[in-house]
């Protein structure tokens, strides 16, 4: 049984099951384990963390007679499905300091495998828990920021975003396994890129046969890095070496189709090809998420998994937040935030006259609480504005 106490009441022979807060604030990468060191204990207790989780069916119950108010869940995930929700606003700042830490570990890892040295993940494993608790108190937050990056450091942030989309999506789909391992394969898949020369990764025009046939090879390479890495497990295989697989049997790279794709390989086909078609590369501009996802729905026959990708819709929205729309009355406005009711009601923020071309107050529209309807999604350089002018516009009052 899991409880949740005070630090209070928090003791040696109590079996830890994780820490309510940031990731950033303490001293530890994991939280599962017995608590046996009183050096453990004193560190938990100045880290100003307030509240623990605690699994007494592997430890030490709360004594009877400290009489503390616990709260029980049942959750199989070992991290947590119970952080306390966040506004969008609230949870961008931390979205950006955790996504620019993973960046950076994601891009030592990736050089040391560039080098043909052999690969560390103790350093990005914690960021790893940490994007899983962004996600879990506002999704939006760190999909809408993993979303921006520009052609030159696409191989390093798409590869947080996809573990970022993992984490999320299996929460979306009630994984049963441990959420920590979906994120780092997501973190992981695309790690046999370093083995591929620079000059066909960034080719701006299209590719021969031979230069395709070179990138194709980037799965069973990464796998390969990754069978030689201590501490990877086989869902960070499984992954790396089957993210192009097709459900149909046409992808690679071992044209492996039906059962016989794990659940986890279907997800990290939606979530890879997701990022990959929104994201700035050097030969095309990134298409908006929500043409993305009508592109990926005409090409869902075959080539992904029907219930995984609906539950992806789910996920991300069919309006994902930070998209920019255009009402029915004109006005501009970005997705905050998803209706819990229906896909095509979301949240948002308006800001700009189109028929004025010029700004007008900020004001949150519910649109289930609206005669409002979305006429159009637009780009928004069409409208003279960034990725960034985009992500301020959702901070600002």
């Amino acid at each position: 049984m899991h409880k949740k106490i005070k630090v209070s009441d928090l003791r040696i022979g109590m079996h830890l099951e994780k820490l309510d807060g940031s990731w950033l604030k303490h001293p530890f990468w994991k939280t599962s384990f017995i608590l046996n060191n009183p050096k453990d204990l004193k560190a938990i207790k100045d880290s100003g963390i307030t509240h623990v989780w605690i699994d007494t069916n592997k430890g030490d119950d709360v004594k009877t007679e400290h009489n503390v108010q616990t709260e029980v869940i049942t959750s199989t995930n070992k991290i947590d499905n119970t952080s306390i929700k966040t506004t969008l606003e609230d949870e961008l700042e931390t979205a950006r300091e955790v996504l620019a830490k993973a960046k950076q570990a994601t891009i030592n890892m990736f050089q040391e495998a560039r080098m043909g040295n052999s690969i560390s993940i103790k350093d990005a494993a914690p960021l790893v828990d940490e994007i899983a608790q962004s996600v879990s108190r506002n999704a939006s937050a760190m999909l809408s920021i993993s979303r921006m990056k520009n052609k030159d450091d696409y191989t390093y942030l798409h590869s947080v975003a996809v573990c970022a989309l993992m984490i999320a999506l299996g929460k979306q789909l009630g994984y049963q396994g441990d959420i920590h391992s979906l994120g780092m394969a997501g973190l992981l898949h695309d790690v046999g890129k370093m083995a591929i020369a620079d000059e066909i990764l960034n080719k701006p025009g299209k590719l021969t046969d031979e230069e395709f046939k070179a990138i194709q090879e980037h799965p069973l390479r990464g796998w390969e890095i990754l069978n030689q890495t201590a501490d990877v497990d086989e869902i960070a295989l499984d992954v790396c070496l089957h993210h192009h697989e097709r459900v149909d049997g046409h992808g690679y790279p071992d044209k492996i189709s039906g059962d016989k794709l794990s659940l986890v390989a279907r997800m990290g086909a939606v979530c890879d090809v997701y990022d990959a078609i929104t994201s700035n590369r050097c030969y095309k501009k990134g298409w908006e998420p929500a043409d993305a996802l009508k592109k990926m729905a005409e090409w869902k026959e075959g080539h992904f998994d029907d219930a995984i990708f609906k539950a992806f819709v789910k996920t991300v929205g069919i309006y994902p937040c930070g998209s920019l729309v255009k009402l029915q009355s004109g006005r501009l406005g970005i997705v905050t935030e998803q209706s819990e009711s229906t896909l095509l009601k979301p949240k948002i923020k308006i800001f700009y006259s189109s028929t004025a071309r010029a700004p007008i107050a900020h004001k949150i529209i519910d649109l289930t609480r609206s005669q409002e309807i979305i006429e159009s999604v637009e780009e928004p350089e069409d409208w003279g504005f960034d990725q960034q002018r985009i992500m301020d516009i959702l901070v600002e009052s």
